[in-house]
């Protein structure tokens, strides 16, 4: 049976991992206005050159709805434009205008690019022991059930930038919460 200790150190690696996740969206959002899910879209448009949203929202592992929901945000900011597909007019194309590749160029490393890069260096057995533990985790939190995109991100896949910054803010109640918590516990 665990102890008490096992217990409280379980709680804090799951912390820790919110909180990094949490820091990585705030600074982002703050330092280019970006959410991690629109840095992934830009990134993968980029790379691309153009693609359809369809493809987009496929190769992100994102539903219709929500990669619409993220290209129309990004196409208001001027990060991202549409154009007719010349070949077959009925379909639109994505591609990144010159706003949307310079704010990539400075934004920061995404954390979920070193953390796979850093999970590919585990053995095989070592991936299936974490996989494993993360969906019991997931079950014995009653999030098993939770529609999640393959991204690490604080919030909604679709929220905007301002409201990542917002929600992860020193002065919003729910973090100040958490601080509180911390301070006690030391």
């Amino acid at each position: 049976m665990p102890t008490s200790a096992q217990n409280e150190a379980i709680l804090i690696a799951l912390r820790r991992v919110i909180r990094a996740v949490d820091q990585q969206s705030r600074r982002l959002a703050q330092s280019h206005g970006l959410t991690n899910p629109q840095a992934l879209v830009l990134r993968q448009v980029t790379q691309r050159g153009t693609i359809t949203a369809a493809e987009l929202g496929e190769s992100l592992g994102l539903t219709a709805p929500t990669i619409s929901d993220i290209i129309r945000r990004m196409e208001q900011r001027g990060l991202l434009t549409r154009i007719r597909d010349l070949t077959d007019r009925r379909r639109q194309l994505i591609t990144a205008t010159d706003t949307g590749r310079k704010a990539l160029e400075h934004a920061l490393p995404l954390m979920q690019e070193s953390f796979l890069s850093r999970l590919a260096k585990l053995p095989d057995w070592e991936q299936s022991q974490i996989l494993a533990s993360l969906q019991r985790l997931a079950a014995l939190m009653d999030a098993s059930d939770l529609m999640a995109a393959p991204m690490l991100t604080s919030g909604s896949a679709t929220a905007s930038a301002e409201a990542v910054t917002k929600a992860t803010a020193p002065e919003n109640p729910r973090t100040a919460i958490n601080r509180t918590a911390k301070n006690n516990a030391l």
